[in-house]
Order: structure tokens, then sequence, then C-alpha cells
């Protein structure tokens, strides 16, 4: 279970000290699979990262399986079972996209567990299992192998920010049929920043973020007809149908 109790985070510009979250609380049952949605600059990623390890909240404790990890590095809430995927994920020049499921899997993986992962994230095994994960990757090929790493490394706790962006439609249809086999056959506890209908309709629950704040939280069927009508961002979908 995952449990963030007044979390906040601030940053200064200059003198100016803005406040980025604003005493967040929230609790994500195991198993459960959370889409943060809301407008851009409300405090999404911030708050992810804050779980994951990348920011240090300025106030507030973030608990996962009973344990409190607010203090706790990147490394160790990895060892923990917590993974990030970035909006724009790092390249790693003279690494292999093979090695780099492995390193993330813990273990060799067979060249066929590393198509499988691959594949999965809408990707031709073949073409990229033996190339470097550098500039000659694009955007969006860099993002499914990253996400394709998390996928390989299995951990209770799986965050992916945006996960959408930078896919085409055909790669962005196979995607959220992962995310929703991924839900189906495994206990992981899925959080999900998204503005995209298709991937919010999967979530069994829907947590609003604005102004720094959780506006709204609860069940997909009583959040996502909120979300229908406000124009959050379903304009992917609408070029997908």
């Amino acid at each position: 279970m995952l449990e963030i109790k007044n979390l906040c985070f601030s940053a200064f510009d200059g003198n100016e000290k803005i406040n980025i979250l604003n005493n967040i609380d929230l609790t994500v049952k195991p198993g459960t699979f959370l889409v943060l949605t809301g407008p851009n600059g409300g405090g999404k990623t911030t708050l992810a990262k804050a779980v994951s390890g990348l920011v240090q909240p300025t106030d507030g404790k973030i608990i996962w399986n009973g344990e409190d990890i607010t203090e706790m590095s990147i490394t160790d809430r990895a060892k923990c079972g917590i993974s990030y995927g970035f909006q724009q994920p790092p390249r790693f020049t003279g690494m292999k996209v093979g090695a780099l499921l492995s390193l993330a899997a813990g273990k060799e993986l067979s060249r066929i567990d590393c198509c499988s992962y691959l594949n999965k994230v809408g990707l031709c095994a073949a073409d990229y299992v033996d190339r470097e994960v550098d500039t000659s990757l694009s955007g969006g090929e860099v993002k499914r192998i990253e996400i394709a790493t998390i996928l390989a490394r299995k951990s209770g706790l799986m965050i992916f920010d945006e996960p959408e962006a930078g896919i085409d439609l055909w790669s962005f249809a196979k995607l959220t049929e992962t995310f929703r086999e991924l839900h189906n056959t495994s206990d992981a506890t899925i959080i999900v920043i998204s503005h995209q209908e298709r991937i919010i309709s999967l979530a069994d629950e829907i947590a609003i973020i604005a102004g720094g704040k959780i506006s709204e939280h609860g069940s997909k069927d009583e959040i996502f007809p909120k979300l229908l009508g406000t124009g959050l961002g379903c304009e992917y979908m609408r070029e997908a149908k």
C-alpha cells in the first residue's frame, strides 16, 4: 500500500517561494491502477518524482508497504520495488537494448524474453534488441524501450509519467493493451500520469491534481464522467477515432 500524508514541496524562484505541492493526502491500495490527471503545472509530475525519490519533499511522509521511505534514496526505493518512467527517458550510448533490459530485470534475459518485452510496447524486437540506446533512436522509441525496462523489472509499484508522449497512434493502442494486460495479470500497483481518455478509462481510480492539491479522487465510475466534458486532453483519442 502507498500512503502519502500531508506532502508538501516548495521551490524558490529567486527570492520568491513557490508552493508546488500543498498537503497532499493520498492512499493507493495494493494492486490498484490509479491515473493522475489534471491541468499542466498542477503538480502531477512533482508528486510522482517525490514518491520515486527524484525530489525531496519539504514536509509530510511517504509510506510504502508500511515503511516510511520519505528520506530513502532512489536506489533504496528501487530495491523496495519502486520504478519510475520519465517523460523524457535518458539515453545510454554504448549499451544495447537487450543489455538494458537484463540490467532492469536483475538477471540475464534470453533473447526471446527481451523480444517479448519489446513486443509488448509495440516495437519489432528483431530491429531493436541489438541496437544501442543512443541518439539514433527517436524520442518515441526510447520512451517505449524505457517502458519495456519497467515491465522487465516487475516492480511492486510502477509509475509512468505520460507514457503516451511521443508515441504514434498504433503504438499507443498497443501500449494501452499492455497496461490492461499488466493490470489483469499482476499484483503491481500502477500509477500513470495521463491526459488521454483511453488510458484514463483503464483506471480503477482517478485523482485530479490542480494547484498542488488533489481536487477529486475516487473510482473511475465516479470521476471519469466529470472529466469527459472538461477538455483535459482527449484530442489524441479524437484523432484515433
